[in-house]
């Protein structure tokens, strides 16, 4: 057993052993059973709580079945080997299955289906996965591709499928193969309608409705009907001016340069190849790569959460990797901006988030006849007793559990869904209540306040605007988080650092595909917020597959070339411009268009 060698660059068969133990050694899992024998004793209770977790079944190593189920095998192979194997791998098993003629009557049917679906599966860009892939760790766009997989699976004909942006998560190599997918559902007899923004996409459509012309109460109206080329020649509305090249996202002048950096050595978690990454500070990195190359294992479960614990010294379990290393010290916080909801909470709402209603709140208590009443800030919150409505608590609605049934929100019937008292709502700021403000758009509200004169309008004015320069003038200041996409949730935070100035110290912001969700002008905005936050100082590392993102590139890291066990291999690092150069990457053929234009 070679002592002397990281424990990332074991391999599973040692790793084992260290766990299992064998004559000579006891095993690491004896050694945790004796420890809790001992648990009485206060110092080895301290030294359990730091060492558990979760952790892989001693028993069972995973499968989740008990051992005779080992005993049937399908060409040599049980069937908790085979859920193991990326489907691209189960396909060719399947394939090269030699049967006689009695195992194939028998077994005939069952092939067929499998070797279907496997086949859907990996045509929907999906060839990565293995089967016994837990769903919680799949993102919204591999969902929503399974389902569309089981969907060609089932064969039905004269339905209408209706796909929300089914290119979330995708790379440019595997839109085509989508886009085929979804062809041939239209083939079978099917109608298929498409919420999407991806330009390949859309120009692949038999017919397009442009819905505009901008956003919130700007837009709502329908316009244009018609193809691809009836549109382009229309030039009407924003998506036909940037399918046309009339509008653009331009390539940036310079690159940023950089001097300081961190280095994450020997990065070995699921399929990474016990890479060397470094990442430059003060400058945008965009980490690109195919569907399941190993871009969040990097990133989210290795890079991030080992920060995470160097800075503020607490974090789950990190990916396996050999060390970290660099300009740490340049870096006062760290921050993973990602598509969660803003809060738990159903009264979670923006301008709670961005710390704007504090500002609101202290304005209406300062009025004249707020003083009279004795009306506090708190009066103005529906999170605490005093102003709000007590008969749904400040929701503004009321939950009706139902026994068999989803359960029923109804509007408050004693507040009719304004959630405060009918004392607090006379309470009026230039002819508008706490009610009506939270009902305004963001564009409404800056509006309303730069109308108004005094410091305290002025104070929320600037609060608010970093919600319109990442894109989100459309949403009301009081909208539900749980009514939030995770785009929306995203840039909320985005906007939330920006109002903060520059307060917050050199951070690291680590952004998990901000564009999903975006049209192509709200990624022109979104540039211009990732460039204020590098103008101050800040450093950003973006996972992305959007073309237009990665020319803004200073760095780009591609993982790859492939997905599942063929990627977690470092393809390529450096400037967009050399990234033309570099054969091997996927990413780079998507790029050459963008860098021309």
């Amino acid at each position: 057993f070679p002592i002397h060698r990281p424990y990332y660059q074991l391999t599973e068969q040692e790793r084992l052993l260290l766990w299992t133990g064998n004559q000579y050694f006891q095993g690491l899992n004896e050694f945790f059973k004796h420890l809790e024998e001992k648990a009485y004793k206060i110092q080895y209770r301290v030294m359990l709580a730091r060492f558990r977790g979760k952790t892989i079944c001693p028993s069972c190593q995973g499968s989740r079945l008990r051992k005779e189920a080992h005993w049937v095998q399908v060409g040599k192979k049980p069937i908790t080997e085979l859920v193991k194997l990326p489907v691209s791998e189960l396909i060719i098993f399947f394939d090269s299955l030699k049967l006689d003629e009695h195992q194939k009557q028998i077994a005939g049917r069952l092939l067929t289906e499998i070797r279907n679906r496997l086949t859907y599966l990996s045509d929907v860009g999906l060839g990565y996965l293995t089967l016994n892939r837990a769903s919680n760790t799949l993102s919204g766009g591999e969902s929503q591709r399974i389902n569309l997989a089981g969907s060609l699976g089932s064969s039905l004909v004269g339905s209408l499928y209706i796909l929300d942006e089914p290119s979330i998560g995708l790379h440019s190599r595997d839109t085509g193969r989508l886009i085929k997918v979804l062809q041939r559902l239209r083939d079978l007899g099917n109608t298929v309608i498409v919420v999407e923004h991806d330009e390949e996409i859309i120009r692949s459509a038999d017919y397009i409705i442009d819905i505009g012309p901008g956003a919130g109460r700007y837009g709502g109206e329908v316009i244009f009907q018609g193809t691809h080329e009836e549109l382009i020649k229309s030039n009407e509305g924003l998506t036909a001016k940037y399918l046309s090249g009339v509008e653009k996202i331009a390539v940036p002048a310079n690159r940023r340069q950089w001097n300081n950096f961190i280095e994450l050595k020997g990065a070995s978690e699921n399929n990474l190849k016990g890479i060397d990454v470094k990442f430059p500070l003060e400058v945008m990195t965009v980490v690109t790569g195919v569907s399941g190359s190993g871009k969040s294992t990097l990133i989210n479960k290795t890079l991030f959460l080992a920060l995470n614990k160097r800075i503020n010294g607490a974090g789950e379990r990190t990916g396996r990797f050999g060390s970290l290393s660099g300009d740490l010290h340049r870096i006062s916080q760290i921050e993973l901006i990602d598509q969660n909801p803003i809060g738990k909470s159903s009264r979670s709402n923006p301008i709670t988030y961005i710390k704007a209603w504090d500002d609101v709140r202290k304005l209406m208590a300062e009025l004249p006849i707020s003083e009279m009443n004795g009306y506090k800030a708190s009066h103005f919150s529906f999170n605490v007793e005093g102003g709000r409505c007590e008969e749904c608590q400040g929701e503004g609605v009321i939950k009706v559990e139902m026994q068999f049934m989803a359960d029923v929100y109804l509007t408050c019937e004693h507040c009719h869904g304004t959630r405060f008292k009918e004392e607090i709502l006379d309470v009026r700021y230039a002819g508008k209540n706490v009610h009506d403000l939270l009902e305004m758009s963001v564009t409404e509200s800056l509006e309303f306040f730069r109308s108004q004169k005094d410091s305290a309008a002025k104070k929320i004015t600037q609060k608010l605007q970093p919600l319109a320069d990442v894109g989100l003038g459309y949403i009301k200041l009081g909208q539900s988080s749980s009514t939030l996409s995770g785009g929306e949730s995203q840039r909320i935070k985005l906007a939330s650092f920006l109002a903060r100035g520059h307060d917050i110290g050199h951070t690291l912001f680590i952004f998990d595909e901000p564009t999903t969700g975006l049209h192509f002008d709200d990624i022109k905005t979104l540039m211009s917020a990732f460039n204020a936050l590098l103008d101050r100082g800040h450093t950003l590392i973006i996972i992305e597959h959007n073309p237009d993102v990665i020319k803004n590139a200073d760095w780009i890291i591609d993982l790859g070339p492939e997905g599942g066990s063929a990627g977690g291999n470092l393809v390529f690092a450096g400037t967009p411009e050399d990234m033309l150069k570099c054969k091997e990457s996927y990413t780079a053929k998507y790029l050459i268009d963008k860098l021309s234009h």
